[in-house]
C-alpha cells in the first residue's frame, strides 16, 4: 500500500539558473516541499551542445540529487528534456516530470492561427518538438526562432540591460512581421523576460510558457504516487548547488528568486 505523505526532496535541475522560473510555480502550489535545486551553469548554455553530452550531464546531476535522496526529478530545461528526457525514464526508477514548449496551449488560444515560438536550437530542430507540431499543430502555422546568447543574458542577470532587449528585437522581429498573436517561451530562462517580450510585441499578443503547468503536474504525480509531504508538520526549505562559481551563481539566484539570504554550494559533477 502506498504511503500518504513523504517528506524526502523534490529535485529539479536546469542547464543553469532559468529552471528557477519552474521552482517558483512549484513552490507556490507547494508550500511543505522540501525543493534541491541543481544548477549546471558551468555547462551553460546546453543549446549548443550535442545530445550526448547532455545526456552524460542530465545522468550525473540525476545521480546527484538521488543520493541526496530526492522522491522526484524535476527537468526544468526544455533543452535538457528535449534531448534526454525518455533516456532518463529509462535509465532511473522515479517519477521524472520534464518540460515541452506550450504547444498544445497555445494552438488553443490562438485566434488567427499563427504561433511563434522562441527556443534554443536544440529545443526547436529536436525530434520532441517536431512531434508536438505533428499533435497539435494542425492548421497553424509555427513560426520557430532560435536565440543565441538569450540564455547567457539571463545566467548573468542582465535581465533589464538595454543590450538584452536589443536582442529580444531582433529575434521577436520576424514573429512580429508573420503577425503571430501568440509566443511561446520555449525555454526556463525566457520566463524572466516576459515583460520584455511583452512591452515589444504589444497587448494584442499573448506570451506563455509551461511552468505553471508543469508545477501542477509535479503535484499531482506526486499525490498520485503516495509523495506528498506532510503539509501540516513543516514549511519546505531549498538548498541550492551549482557546478559553476557559487558567488556569482548565488548573487543572480538571489536576484531571480527575491531573497538576499539563498546560500549556493559548488559540487562539480
Amino acid at each position: 500500500m502506498k504511503i500518504l505523505t513523504n517528506p524526502k526532496p523534490i529535485g529539479i535541475f536546469d542547464s543553469g539558473v532559468g529552471g528557477l522560473s519552474v521552482l517558483k510555480e512549484i513552490r507556490n502550489l507547494s508550500s511543505a516541499e522540501d525543493l534541491i535545486y541543481y544548477a549546471d551553469s558551468a555547462h551553460c548554455p546546453y543549446g549548443f551542445r550535442s545530445t550526448e553530452e547532455i545526456r552524460s550531464r542530465i545522468i550525473q546531476i540525476t545521480r546527484f540529487l538521488l543520493e541526496n535522496n530526492a522522491k522526484m526529478i524535476v527537468a526544468a530545461c526544455n533543452t535538457a528534456s528535449i534531448a534526454g528526457l525518455d533516456f532518463l525514464r529509462r535509465m532511473f526508477n522515479i517519477p521524472i516530470v520534464g518540460m515541452e514548449p506550450a504547444i498544445k496551449p497555445a494552438v488553443t488560444l490562438t485566434k488567427n492561427g499563427k504561433v511563434g515560438v522562441l527556443a534554443t536550437g536544440v529545443t526547436i530542430s529536436g525530434e520532441k518538438f517536431n512531434s508536438l507540431l505533428d499533435r497539435y499543430a494542425n492548421g497553424i502555422e509555427v513560426f520557430k526562432v532560435a536565440c543565441p546568447g538569450l540564455v547567457e543574458q539571463v545566467e548573468q542577470g542582465l535581465i533589464n540591460e538595454p543590450r538584452t532587449k536589443a536582442m529580444l528585437k531582433v529575434f521577436l522581429k520576424p514573429l512580429i512581421e508573420a503577425g503571430v498573436d501568440t509566443i511561446v517561451l520555449g525555454c526556463t530562462h525566457y520566463p524572466f523576460l516576459r515583460h520584455q517580450v511583452e512591452a515589444i510585441v504589444g497587448p494584442s499578443v499573448q506570451v506563455i510558457d509551461t511552468g505553471n503547468a508543469v508545477a501542477r503536474r509535479v503535484v499531482q504525480v506526486l499525490s498520485e504516487e503516495g509523495l506528498l509531504s506532510d503539509v501540516s508538520s513543516k514549511k519546505g526549505q531549498e538548498q541550492f548547488y551549482t557546478s559553476g562559481e557559487p558567488e556569482y551563481v548565488e548573487k543572480v539566484i538571489n536576484n531571480l528568486w527575491g531573497k538576499n539570504s539563498i546560500e549556493v554550494k559548488k559540487i562539480a559533477l
